[in-house]
């Protein structure tokens, strides 16, 4: 949680809100409602109105294994089936097999549609077609996974850039959010990808996972 942080959650616990018979649920669930409502105050909700020219585009970013697929899954399965929205998802993270296969899985669960091309093709042609497919079948929302790439390697930050260049030919104003998922569990570490990640490609939200 970061020394400051930690402080004022132990100072929390001090101020006697727990009876002598203490259990380990008890500390956790405490733990739970002390970090809910420092996040509280920040939090936003994700609102993906569609601009008349084509649908909004989200385009979700983070290091390997935060979990951008399983989010995008969540907020489609949301979209669809709470708010009637038309949704495409696009397979971005073209290094891992397993991704576009995982994000197929996604669609058919949700009942979103899907552009995804073979392992290795290139993402940014991906997006930027899966962009022209959503346009003209009239999606709402068009969700973009992208591969894991660690904040540090220079040439993978690189092609994030490439698909946000390939995607503003269609529109200047694409993507209309950047969404960069965060695993919980990260610990300081986090701070650093946020930095990077948003001199990157400005990020507009985060989603912290597990």
């Amino acid at each position: 949680l970061g020394p400051a942080t930690a402080a004022k959650i132990v100072g929390d616990f001090g101020e006697g809100r727990f009876g002598k018979e203490l259990t380990d649920d008890d500390v956790k669930e405490a733990l739970a409602g002390s970090m809910t409502a420092i996040l509280e105050p920040v939090a936003k909700p994700l609102e993906m109105h569609k601009p008349e020219d084509g649908p909004y585009v989200l385009l979700v970013c983070g290091v390997n294994g935060v979990g951008k697929t399983t989010t995008i899954g969540k907020i489609a399965q949301k979209l669809i089936a709470e708010y009637g929205r038309k949704v495409m998802l696009a397979a971005g993270d073209t290094f891992r097999a397993a991704a576009i296969e995982q994000l197929q899985i996604w669609a058919e669960r949700t009942g979103a549609s899907i552009l995804a091309k073979e392992t290795g093709a290139d993402a940014a042609a991906v997006c930027f077609e899966a962009y022209e497919k959503a346009k003209a079948e009239g999606a709402d929302v068009l969700m973009i996974d992208t591969a894991g790439r660690l904040h540090n390697k220079s040439n993978l930050m690189a092609e994030l850039e490439k698909i946000i260049r390939v995607l503003k030919k269609q529109n200047e104003h694409l993507p209309h959010g950047v969404l960069l998922v965060l695993d919980a569990t990260t610990g300081q570490n986090a701070h650093e990808q946020v930095k990077i990640f948003g001199e990157m490609v400005n990020v507009t939200g985060l989603a912290v996972t597990k």
